[in-house]
């Protein structure tokens, strides 16, 4: 990465963050509230230092077999989430190290998670992933497979639930969008009245670079962005 490029990336940062503060003002929000996942699939690991070095810490992976070796090579104080489609077998391999998982789609996978925890002598931050667009390419439990997950959940000892997530319908009229994302904070809010053991229901992970706006408004806590920090993705 060019010394030019590393500039832009602390440009482009310091923008989104702004960006943030202001959408979150607007709503009413304290931006500090509101954290920032830099999703870094594709971006080699100088592309992700510079970025590290501008002051972000927390960086986001869709694919395991990607995330495991930056978790390896990456700053000892980065935290990592796994923010991508997820299978139970592939818990295993991140394991040891990741500190957060977004995408859990079901109990199989959040057991086994909670297994390979134990085993690791670790707790994981975990979030269930709710299919809040409706379209069959997209992850997520339903929502009335949830209260099922959560009531497992409150007995395990290796993962506390910490939220939700959810991916919206990509839309150019930002108002069809909104109802997806209500309907996850609604749920959040709805099931944070009976916390207990492990489940801890705070955080709403919602809201990309096209629609960051909206999702703050309707209550984000975790936004996860990428191409607006470290340009277009390489594919």
């Amino acid at each position: 990465m060019s010394s030019e490029s590393s500039i832009n990336a602390a440009i482009n940062l310091d923008h989104v963050l702004s960006d943030i503060r202001t959408h979150a003002v607007e709503a009413g929000r304290n931006p500090v509230d509101i954290l920032l996942v830099a999703v870094s699939k594709t971006k080699s690991m100088q592309e992700i230092r510079a970025v590290y070095e501008a002051g972000q810490v927390h960086f986001g992976e869709n694919k395991v077999q990607e995330l495991v070796p930056k978790m390896e090579e990456g700053p000892e104080d980065a935290v990592w989430h796994m923010i991508g489609a997820l299978q139970s077998n592939k818990v295993k391999y991140m394991a040891e190290r990741v500190d957060w998982i977004h995408s859990v789609p079901k109990l199989k996978t959040l057991k086994e998670i909670d297994k390979r925890a134990a085993e690791a002598g670790r707790v994981i931050n975990t979030l269930i992933q709710i299919n809040i667009s409706e379209e069959d390419q997209k992850s997520g439990c339903e929502p009335d497979d949830l209260r099922e997950i959560l009531d497992e959940a409150r007995g395990m000892k290796h993962i506390v639930v910490r939220g939700l997530m959810g991916i919206a319908s990509f839309e150019e009229d930002l108002e069809r969008v909104r109802p997806q994302f209500r309907l996850l904070r609604e749920l959040r809010d709805f099931y944070a009245t009976s916390n207990d053991g492990g489940v801890q229901l705070e955080h709403l992970s919602m809201g990309m670079t096209h629609d960051l706006e909206v999702a703050i408004q309707e209550g984000a806590t975790m936004v996860r962005v990428g191409s607006a920090i470290f340009g277009a993705r390489d594919y």
